[in-house]
């Protein structure tokens, strides 16, 4: 078999005006042949007909999100990463409140896909949208230990000295049974964990359809999911419009709830693959099925 022409071999595209890292052209994308089906009778009515996230648990490894907001609702539990000058950082209860936003819109976006997930918080951000790498290790740990099914992350550290403690935590969580689903960076730039196989890791694309995405047959990125002009929950219980590849990764936490909600025995690996058979440019079209709160704008 000639391999010389397959994607992952190719020059990488450079990055498209206007758009964040790694996603999809606004003016739409050429698209790669791909196999319909692997496996029969694997497409989105398989997946998630009829689910609603129910029985599955979320966490939102973020900054904290706002519980009560319209497009939230119940946070279930939360924790803050603790850090003191010459301690390990550590991991405790807190209020689920959220200082900057952004997690408080990433778990809007799943909860409009996945109404009946039980949502978790955990803060590794400071009031701002940065951190320390050393919090986010901290929290993804315990969230791995706590058991979640799905860790949204809507962030990665570009520290190449903790590549490989969160290469070890990502492939922990994928043996353990938990779907890590992770933004690429908005820049063209080397960050982490995006970019490990053991994650789920998601790009944007330009398309309104919450639960429309694409297979990326030309890795890093795995999949490209809405995140331009997403309307998110805003602080105070509004809504605003943002767009990067934050926004694509709750799309895909909330999809790949749905399909564990109905599919519970299904390890990452497996849920992977559902989901390459479920992405637009794969499946037959069925894209009428969708969850109980998945749809257009």
């Amino acid at each position: 078999m000639d391999l010389s022409g397959a994607p992952w071999r190719r020059e990488r595209r450079p990055h498209a005006s206007g758009m964040p890292a790694w996603s999809m052209p606004a003016g739409g994308d050429p698209g790669e042949p791909l196999p319909t089906a692997l496996f029969e009778g694997i497409g989105p009515r398989w997946a998630w007909e009829g689910a609603d996230g129910e029985g599955v648990r979320v966490c939102v490894l973020d900054s904290g999100v706002q519980a009560g907001h319209p497009l939230v609702g119940t946070v279930e539990r939360a924790w803050q990463v603790v850090s003191a000058e010459g301690r390990a950082p550590r991991v405790e209860e807190c209020e689920p409140l959220d200082s900057a936003g952004h997690g408080t819109a990433c778990a809007g976006i799943i909860r409009s896909i996945a109404p009946r997930v039980s949502l978790s918080s955990l803060k590794v951000l400071g009031d701002g949208r940065a951190g320390s790498a050393s919090a986010l290790i901290a929290g993804l740990a315990f969230a791995i230990e706590e058991g979640f099914d799905v860790i949204s992350m809507s962030l990665s550290t570009t520290r190449v000295e903790f590549r490989d403690r969160l290469g070890e935590l990502c492939d922990r969580a994928y043996f353990r049974r938990t779907a890590v689903v992770a933004a690429a960076h908005n820049l063209p730039i080397e960050s982490f964990p995006w970019n490990f196989a053991s994650v789920i890791s998601v790009a944007s694309h330009a398309e309104p359809d919450g639960m429309r995405f694409y297979y990326n047959a030309a890795p890093p990125v795995e999949f490209r999911a809405r995140g331009v002009r997403v309307p998110v929950a805003s602080l105070g219980g509004g809504t605003v419009r943002n767009t990067g590849n934050s926004f694509a990764a709750p799309h895909m936490a909330g999809i790949a709830a749905l399909v564990l909600s109905k599919h519970p025995w299904l390890t990452p690996f497996q849920l992977k693959s559902v989901l390459y058979h479920c992405a637009a440019n794969v499946s037959i079209p069925d894209v009428s099925v969708r969850g109980e709160g998945g749809g257009e704008e």
